[in-house]
């Protein structure tokens, strides 16, 4: 059919609204509560356009034949200002003295608005000061889009609670975010345009303690150095591993290491558990255990189904119950003075670290963003600095340690070893594509002495609903299955920059896979130091040393 906008014939489908068809053709139309991927609200208004003299939301209002549409008429400039400001009245007034500018910020200066207008008496919220996650309902607007984002993780931790002038976006009976069936995912937190949730900052805390005397060192998750450069204006996708590396050592580090070699060891301990698994035939499938939001998800809903969940670490407390045993061991550090921090592209790394099961391996845990608030604090000029190296021997990783931060990573990274140590013969190829990329189920099969091994890959909580019920109801045909609590997988965690949306996940995923691919060892099991850490500490995987300090449990929680 064909439809005007701004005085131009258009040629579009009939399913398409308004806001699609303007998208398609590069006509801006300002949006707010809309988010792609989800039904739209059309709470805000702020897409408003005018049709037959009327305004409508364009966000939901769906093309007719002949249709003539005017984004820009003085009636909707006038109604797109009023509504932002009617935003902003129930927002709290730091909007426009705030270092960085949320959305509402932006669409506010773009509509003309430079203060605000109606204030409105707003009543005053306690802040919920989580473990891993923060809300402020004063500065919440209503939108909605924290709602849907929790709704399509299939977890519900939050929803609208009364009416009119007393609604609120709060967790069942009031209670607080931890006391809830929240997962830590932070898909909320990416999804509020007005700061309204953000992370529990722990930069206050690596400040002072670099300033001590104690010994503390930092590793980084490896979907960091493809997202931290965005924070300092570098085009997505981007490794900046280097830089990165140079910026902690400027910070004042003692040593810095690569999680990735984390990533190694768990692989080189999972692979080990699925082989010795397949043997039993017990526990299958096996499911990875290294997200600590799908942990907590399964231990919330569906508690029964814990033991297929595989009992390694996650690759950074695995990381810190090496530096808290084998590393001071060997260089003869003090365990008192010893600090171990983790930058994550995860808020649920907050919550995890401090699980009774971790024994504080890791200390304290900052997002992507967070460093790189770490690192303007400091004036470090980081676009300038010269690349530099990890620290060895927990720097050192393989291209199967780096494709962790992708959904499908841990999977293929975990099936490389998991041949070669049970068959004892090379794999030709190394890249297992079907699993790769965006897709919310991803499946394939390889044989492994003689016995065709099923696996499945699904990203996003309301996907690992599916396939629990499959196992739940035993009508579950695959051996191994990898699950992520975000979409993409960790690339588009809670911690990361913002926006974190399809686009911009794909091209970080894609910078993790050349990475992989330019690296000179691309398989767990080959990673010399992994290789002399079992020499000189664990002597096997699965050995009894292993199984104290790698593997944990897990518990079942209230819904």
């Amino acid at each position: 059919m064909k439809i005007t906008i701004n005085n131009k014939e258009i040629e579009c489908q009939s399913n398409k609204t308004i806001l699609d068809v303007a998208k398609e053709n590069n006509i801006e139309i300002p949006t707010l509560c809309y988010q792609d991927g989800f039904e739209p609200s059309s709470v805000c208004r702020i897409c408003v356009v005018e049709v037959d003299n009327k305004l409508l939301p364009s966000c939901s209002t769906k093309v007719k034949e002949g249709m003539i549409v005017n984004t820009e008429s003085k009636k909707v400039l006038e109604a797109r200002k009023i509504n932002t400001e009617l935003l902003m009245s129930k927002h709290i007034k730091t909007c426009f003295i705030e270092t960085k500018e949320h959305e509402l910020c932006k669409i506010a200066k773009n509509v003309g608005i430079r203060q605000i207008r109606f204030a409105e008496t707003k009543k005053v919220y306690a802040i919920d000061k989580g473990t891993a996650i923060i809300t402020d309902n004063n500065k919440c607007i209503l939108c909605g889009r924290c709602v849907q984002a929790c709704q399509m993780q299939n977890v519900n931790a939050i929803d609208f609670a009364y009416r009119s002038y007393h609604t609120k976006v709060t967790p069942a009976y009031e209670n607080k975010l931890d006391d809830s069936v929240c997962v830590n995912c932070g898909q909320c937190l990416l999804a509020c345009p007005v700061d309204a949730i953000y992370e529990k900052d722990n930069i206050k805390d690596v400040l002072k303690v670099l300033k001590t005397k104690k010994h503390v060192i930092v590793q980084t998750a490896p979907a960091v150095r493809a997202s931290l450069g965005e924070e300092f204006n570098i085009n997505a996708g981007t490794l900046v591993t280097g830089k990165m590396v140079a910026s902690l050592r400027k910070l004042g580090f003692k040593k810095i290491f690569d999680t990735q070699f984390g990533a190694d060891l768990t692989i080189t301990e999972e692979a080990a558990e699925l082989i010795e698994r397949l043997k039993e035939n017990k526990n299958l499938p096996m499911i990875t255990s290294c997200c600590p939001g799908w942990i907590k998800y399964i231990e919330h809903f569906y508690p029964e189904l814990l033991k297929h969940v595989s009992t390694c670490k996650s690759p950074h407390d695995m990381f810190g119950a090496i530096a808290k045993s084998y590393y001071i061991k060997k260089y003869k550090i003090n365990k008192k003075n010893l600090v171990v921090v983790s930058i994550m592209p995860c808020t649920a790394k907050k919550f995890e670290i401090q699980r009774k099961e971790m024994k504080k391996e890791v200390d304290y845990v900052l997002t992507t963003r967070e460093l790189a608030r770490l690192i303007k604090i400091k004036k470090i000029k980081f676009n300038e600095l010269r690349d530099e190296e990890f620290d060895t021997p927990l720097g050192l990783s393989s291209g199967a340690g780096t494709i962790f931060g992708a959904s499908g990573g841990v999977m293929e990274a975990a099936l490389r070893t998991a041949y070669e140590t049970a068959t004892g013969k090379k794999l030709e190829m190394l890249e297992f594509n079907q699993i790769r990329g965006m897709d919310d189920f991803k499946e394939g099969s390889i044989v492994i002495n003689n016995k065709t091994i099923n696996f499945a890959v699904v990203n996003g909580l309301h996907n690992a609903k599916e396939i629990l019920e499959q196992i739940k109801n035993k009508k579950c045909k695959y051996d191994f299955i990898e699950v992520m609590a975000c979409p993409g997988g960790c690339i588009a965690g809670g911690g990361q920059p913002i926006p974190t949306n399809k686009e911009i996940i794909q091209k970080r995923m894609n910078a993790l896979y050349i990475n992989d691919k330019n690296k000179a060892i691309r398989k767990s099991h080959e990673n010399p130091a992994i290789i002399q850490l079992y020499e000189e500490f664990f002597g096997r995987p699965l050995s009894e040393k292993a199984e104290k300090l790698l593997h944990t449990s897990y518990i079942k929680r209230g819904t």
